[in-house]
């Protein structure tokens, strides 16, 4: 049963069947944050992919936030961005304050702090590498030779593989898909990072392994503090396990805030049609019609008009917003600020 089903509208895990926990200082620094970030990609016909177009974000230390979307949003590309790997067209990624800087030795330096958890454990491991190799592998590139043998099993055991020594000597092939993706995990672990960004962790793993895999994630938090950002299209993981969700919709956070807020009473269009279809949601499910995002062809207005039923249905132009909705750009949504970039909610 997740959260929502059964008319359980107040937060709880699923995964615990304890409530969960909250951010201890909300006016913490930030351990990641972005201003006003921008990734265009030329694209054929002399187009421009607009894949994230001004998006502000925050994460702070010892927080879970849920980057939640359809495919296609840019909620991968800003992962990407935020980690380095990609170099935004405008706009500025701090890490602890600082702005993150682009060359070699400065990357190298980041990547010990922040660390990729992909979703397909199979493609991420070389099969022809043993657990330590693949976990010892991050140690080696950055030269932190003192102790490898106690860090690699230090980092399996908190992963949940124990004992650790048990699985030093085995390839990928032998493992089961949870016990693949733990070793990914346990290969991020080994540097003490302070962020992970976990891109859909657990979208190729069976249903009955899941769970576990986001329990560790949140046991990882709380003993250890990590900042997480988990990248999903699956509000119900994002319920489960954030302390807050950035809804995106082609380029633009639409919708931020706790996730008890936005889960049980979400503001945006988008954001009502994805809780609908939820297990258990209240709500009528709201099927979205209409082109999915093209990120070389962003419309007019809000963004989101195109597909919006409250445009379909009428209820804009009875909130005299029709007009507003079809050719008046939104603002950007602040770093950090709850809130709904909607002209019905304005």
């Amino acid at each position: 049963m997740t959260a929502m089903e059964g008319g359980a509208m107040t937060r709880k895990t699923a995964l615990t069947g304890a409530p969960a926990p909250s951010v201890e200082d909300a006016d913490a620094q930030p351990v990641l944050e972005c201003e006003g970030l921008a990734v265009r990609y030329d694209a054929p016909g002399g187009r421009v992919a607009r894949a994230v177009d001004g998006v502000n974000l925050r994460l702070r230390p010892g927080e879970i936030l849920a980057l939640a979307g359809e495919s296609g949003c840019g909620k991968t590309t800003l992962a990407r961005t935020l980690l380095g790997l990609e170099r935004p067209s405008e706009g500025t990624v701090y890490f602890r304050g600082r702005p993150l800087g682009y060359r070699p030795r400065d990357l190298k330096a980041y990547r010990r702090e922040a660390q990729l958890v992909l979703q397909d454990p199979s493609g991420a491991l070389n099969p022809r590498h043993t657990v330590y190799e693949a976990v010892a592998e991050g140690l080696r590139i950055h030269g932190l030779h003192a102790d490898e043998r106690e860090r690699v099993a230090d980092a399996l055991s908190r992963a949940g593989l124990r004992p650790a020594e048990k699985f030093f000597l085995a390839y990928p092939h032998e493992l089961s898909g949870g016990q693949r993706q733990r070793v990914v995990i346990a290969g991020a672990l080994v540097l003490d990072p302070s962020v992970i960004v976990a891109d859909e962790p657990v979208a190729s793993l069976d249903a009955s392994v899941r769970g576990e895999i986001l329990a560790l994630l949140m046991r990882l938090r709380d003993e250890l503090g990590l900042a997480a950002l988990v990248v999903t299209h699956d509000l119900g993981l994002a319920w489960n396990i954030a302390d807050r969700i950035a809804v995106m919709y082609l380029g633009r956070i639409v919708e931020y805030g706790e996730v008890d807020a936005v889960l049980t009473d979400p503001q945006h269009p988008y954001t009502r049609a994805l809780v609908s279809i939820l297990p258990g949601s209240p709500a009528a499910p709201q099927v979205l019609t209409g082109e999915p995002p093209d990120a070389t062809a962003v419309p007019g207005g809000c963004r989101f008009h195109p597909r919006c039923p409250e445009l379909r249905s009428g209820a804009a132009d009875s909130a005299g917003a029709a007009g507003a909705c079809r050719g008046t750009p939104l603002p950007v949504l602040g770093a950090g600020e709850a809130g709904v970039a909607c002209h019905l909610r304005t």
